[in-house]
Parts: C-alpha cells; structure tokens; sequence
C-alpha cells in the first residue's frame, strides 16, 4: 500500500509538470511559431534526422496555429487525466507516444550530435517517467479511475485484473475468518 501512495504522488506530481509544458503551448509566442521552432530543430542535424524532421515541417506547413492549438491541447489533457487519475493508463499511452514525437521532431532524437554535445532531450525522459508509473500502477491510489474502479470493478477503462483478483481473494479469506 506505500509504494502505491508513492507512486501515485509521483503521477500528481508529473500531471502538475505536464501542466507547466501545457501552459508554455498556450502562449501567443508556440502558438504563433511552431513552424519556425520545427525550422530551427533542423540545425546540425544529420540527414536522416533532417528527413524526418522536414515531413513534419511539411504536415504542420498546411495550418501551424492548428498543430499547436492540438499541441497545447494533448498536453492539457495528458496533465488533467494524470493530476485527477482519470484514464490514466490512456493518458500513460498518449504521454509516451506523444513525447516520442516530441523527442524525435523538436528535438531531433536529441541530437545534434556532435562533439560537444551533452544532452539527449527532456522528452525522452517523458517516456521513461510514463513507462515507469504505468508500471507503478499509480492509478490505484488519488485517482478517479480507483474511485470508478470500485464502483465499475468490471468495465474495461479502469479495470485492473490481478488488483481486482487479489482484492476479491482478500475479502474471501478474510470473510472465512
């Protein structure tokens, strides 16, 4: 039961960061220049990197203010569902997917990598952070989705098989007692 109160404390505080990137992408600056922050990412990259890089600049390219309103609005939703425990396992999926993204186009994989170089990006320890409190489990604790559960232990969105087995099993022996 601690390390799931540690866990869980750990999700809040993660939704609260996504909520300071969130607030960043609603300034008129991102939401005005998101194409020229994309251009920029282009810079000391290798050409593998640059490929890729210049696809997104050629999707974003057909409405910049569109990508960063949906931007702005992945992170809002990522830190609201993390902060309150609402579909978080979602949220865990879309915070990883999401900063994959982010790390291999804004950020161009971390690079450039050259001599010199000292930092991989922030957005790859985005994943690692989602990775590691999914595996946490950190809904189980502070969140809408364990307050669902309890009341819905069988629909699917926040239904947590072994938690929810071992808690019947639980009420089994201890009703025999």
């Amino acid at each position: 039961m601690r390390s799931e109160r540690k866990f869980a404390l750990v999700r809040i505080v993660f939704g609260c960061v996504w909520a300071v990137d969130a607030w960043f992408k609603w300034q008129p600056a991102f939401l005005t220049g998101l194409l020229d922050m994309l251009k920029s990412a282009l810079d000391g990259q290798p050409m593998w990197a640059q490929v890729w890089i210049n696809l997104w600049i050629h999707i974003v390219a057909f409405n910049p203010y569109f990508f960063a309103v949906l931007v702005a609005l992945t992170e809002t939703a990522i830190a609201f569902c993390l902060i309150f425990g609402f579909l978080t396992r979602f949220a865990f999926a879309i915070s990883i997917i999401f900063s994959l993204l982010i790390w291999s186009i804004a950020e161009g994989f971390g690079g450039p990598y050259v001599a010199g170089s000292t930092d991989i990006g922030s957005a790859i320890i985005y994943v690692f952070v989602a990775v590691a409190l999914w595996l946490g489990a950190s809904w189980r604790m502070y969140s809408i989705d364990s307050f669902l559960q309890k009341k819905y232990p069988t629909f699917f969105l926040w239904k947590d098989s072994a938690h929810y087995e071992f808690k019947q099993k639980e009420k089994t022996f201890s009703s025999q007692d």
